[in-house]
């Protein structure tokens, strides 16, 4: 699937994406994760968890996290690996609590620190803090630091299950091909 997108790219656009074909696919991941954490964050926050905003926010990456094993595992690093898959799954878990703490905070220091929540602030002040604080800079931090330590400890060896067969690599545009006599 990600092939026939890139294979649609001009030639220097799909060159460069090929080459950065892990990270585009960790982003897609991620933006799918953060759709996941969005729905349920403001899902429960809007409801059972109202008074709850921090609370909301964990659930909601937990699940989006689960989501996010799932879909990393079987496509953004699906040719790394080199753990036994418990091994595996508890690093992405520990990897993934951090970033869930890291993405957190900013929407802790928001609520309890500069105290953007009502009554001291208008609903839309809060709402727009709690947005940008916990949506926008806690997933960009913790995003950051999960793809490093993705590729550090979670799935540290590449090509580990592409059975040693590797992409043909992209010829640079820079380069210029000689023909043979």
């Amino acid at each position: 699937m990600a092939d026939v997108v890139l294979a649609k790219l001009p030639g220097p656009l799909y060159a460069r994406a090929l080459r950065h074909r892990e990270p585009l696919k960790f982003a897609v991941v991620g933006g799918a994760a953060f759709l996941v954490d969005n729905t349920v964050f403001y899902g429960l926050k809007l409801t059972v968890l109202e008074p709850k905003p921090v609370t909301a926010k964990v659930v909601a990456v937990l699940v989006a996290t689960i989501v996010s094993y799932v879909l990393n595992r079987e496509w953004s690093f699906r040719t790394r690996g080199g753990r036994e898959r418990r091994h595996e799954a508890a690093l992405f878990f520990l990897v993934s609590g951090v970033g869930l703490v890291l993405s957190s905070v900013p929407l802790w220091i928001s609520r309890y620190v500069f105290l953007l929540e009502t009554p001291a602030v208008r609903l839309v002040t809060q709402e727009i803090a709690d947005f940008v604080s916990a949506q926008v800079i806690g997933t960009l931090i913790a995003m950051v630091f999960r793809f490093w330590a993705f590729r550090k400890w979670v799935f540290p060896d590449d090509e580990a299950r592409s059975g040693g067969i590797r992409p043909a690599p992209v010829p640079d545009s820079t380069e210029e091909t000689e023909e043979a006599d």
